[in-house]
């Protein structure tokens, strides 16, 4: 891949594995592959979606980038490079750093969590939610956060006097709103939303939708938008990557990937999305036998090998690499038809 100077991130052979513990003596008996070698790079103002099943390892990619990991579980194994190019820091290899070290950047790389419900404190007002990421990174004083955060409340279509009240007077949409307000808080430059809509119901899915592509042309952002529904993700990506068991399988426009899909997996995956008329021919449809393999027990070779419908014995020797189709368009299978 081609960095240039409007390469915003690089993420280079990303690994996040998580050891499994047990017996008396708590001894390692195993470990789950999360992520087992991702690739990407990600532009200024654009949006890469992230797309698969569940357990393919999109939602740690999206933790590994704003490095939560490490907190969480002290003995996670992460290998690979994040390098993040901020405006106004110097470039920084993100992937394992401490608690100290990270701190200058949590301002500029935000998230927007998937339940609304849980990732809001209940015992905190709108205000204190939103203006808690000021206190810590910006030397603003009271009156002006309380300014700021009426402003971003309004710019997510919140009335002001909502600041009041606490989070279980809201519903999911407005509660996921408060979450986009406190991710603005700081002025961010990379927000991962990790699935945003996905525990919303579908009116109300295309509103934050809307809200969310509207605020990226206001504030220049840039995002990982990270969902299972590849038609959701459609809508709002510039690029999709497509994940499967810890790996990019498929990377290309959003156009291409939705469209014209190469990998057998990306278009076992769009032709899952529900169509509007059930009665509709379902000849064209892809449908993969068994369950996705464990990351305890990761196939050799190709991970999608085992569910494939034109794998071949070789798939089991290596790791494919990607196949550039032109256009930036990257697939990771040497045996797609032309």
């Amino acid at each position: 891949m081609s960095t240039t100077s409007d390469t915003l991130l690089e993420v280079k052979n990303l690994k996040v594995w998580f050891p499994i513990y047990g017996g008396i003596l708590r001894h390692k008996i195993g470990t789950v592959r999360a992520v087992d070698g991702v690739d990407f790079e990600l532009r200024r103002g654009e949006v890469l979606g992230l797309v698969g099943e569940s357990g393919s390892g999109k939602t740690t990619v999206g933790r590994a980038v704003i490095n939560l990991h490490k907190p969480m579980y002290p003995d996670v194994e992460l290998e690979g490079e994040i390098n993040f190019r901020s405006t106004d820091l110097p470039e920084k290899n993100l992937n394992g750093l401490s608690r100290k070290d990270m701190h200058p950047y949590r301002a500029d790389v935000q998230m927007i969590f998937q339940d609304p419900f849980s990732s809001l404190n209940p015992r905190m007002t709108v205000q204190q939610i939103v203006e808690g990421p000021m206190k810590i990174h910006t030397d603003m004083g009271s009156s002006e956060r309380r300014e700021r955060v009426i402003g971003l409340l309004d710019r997510v279509g919140l009335q002001p006097q909502y600041a009041e009240r606490y989070p279980h007077e809201f519903s999911g949409g407005q509660r996921q709103r408060i979450g986009i307000a406190r991710a603005l808080a700081t002025r961010p430059n990379l927000i991962i939303a990790d699935e945003p809509v996905s525990a919303l119901d579908v009116s109300v899915q295309a509103q934050v939708i809307n809200l969310m592509q509207e605020l990226k042309d206001d504030f220049g952002l840039t995002y990982i938008f990270v969902a299972h529904d590849i038609s959701v993700v459609y809508h709002i990506s510039d690029r999709i990557a497509v994940m499967y068991l810890g790996n990019i399988v498929e990377i290309g426009s959003a156009e291409d990937v939705y469209r014209r899909p190469r990998h057998p997996y990306s278009r076992a995956l769009l032709s899952s999305v529900p169509q509007p008329d059930p009665r509709s021919d379902k000849s064209g449809r892809v449908l993969l036998e068994g369950d996705i393999p464990t990351p305890l027990a990761k196939p050799s070779g190709c991970g999608f090998r085992t569910r494939c419908p034109i794998a071949r014995p070789e798939c089991a020797n290596e790791v494919p690499q990607f196949q550039d189709r032109g256009n930036g368009h990257l697939v990771a299978c040497p045996f797609v038809e032309e």
